[in-house]
């Protein structure tokens, strides 16, 4: 399991789109949705940013502030959503008006609604990332990290129902394709700055 699958797997769980749709008033159905082409955009445009030092270092300084061992179900549902409005802000820089319109016409969503998942989400998204790097760095190897366990631990042995085969036919989205949206550049470069 890659990084990108570590995040659908916990993000995409029954309890955290439960709580995601009670978060935002949005349909689990939708949510789920607008997850499966958000992440693998998110871990993109994350992977692109950190290509720099100054981008990588500035990421790894916003994981020192949102590290919990809380559930992420637990996570989506005390969000502070204002503080997720500017990590989005922070990830997607000014792509983020296209970003979200590319997302909402995927999704078959609305503009407002994939925003309102985005920043729900966000603080849990840094969190899980912080843990991925919390985990890989004894290893020093990005792609050799089995990140099954992490992942069961942030969702708190909840099962994720049927949304895993849900979520392997979106997982074919272009979004996808490129071999860095797994993660795998994200956490080596986050990584070489841990040294």
């Amino acid at each position: 399991m890659n990084l990108l699958s570590m995040l659908m797997s916990s993000m995409t769980s029954n309890s955290s789109v439960d709580s995601l749709s009670k978060k935002t008033g949005i349909s689990g159905v939708s949510a789920l949705t607008i997850l499966s082409y958000a992440l693998p955009l998110l871990t993109k445009a994350m992977t692109s940013n950190a290509s720099s030092q100054a981008g990588a270092q500035s990421l790894l300084s916003a994981l020192t502030q949102h590290s919990t061992n809380k559930f992420i179900a637990d996570q989506i549902s005390t969000a502070d959503q204002k503080d997720g409005e500017k990590i989005i802000g922070h990830i997607l820089g000014a792509d983020q008006n296209a970003a979200v319109e590319k997302i909402a016409k995927q999704s078959g969503a609305s503009a407002a609604d994939v925003s309102a998942i985005l920043s729900a989400i966000a603080p849990s998204l840094l969190s899980s990332l912080s843990a991925a790097t919390t985990q890989a760095k004894p290893q020093q190897q990005a792609n050799a990290l089995d990140f099954t366990s992490l992942a069961s631990s942030l969702l708190g042995g909840a099962s994720t129902g049927g949304m895993t085969d849900i979520m392997s036919a979106f997982m074919k989205t272009d979004a996808n394709a490129n071999a860095n949206t797994n993660g795998t550049d994200l956490l080596s470069a986050l990584l070489g700055l841990k040294q």
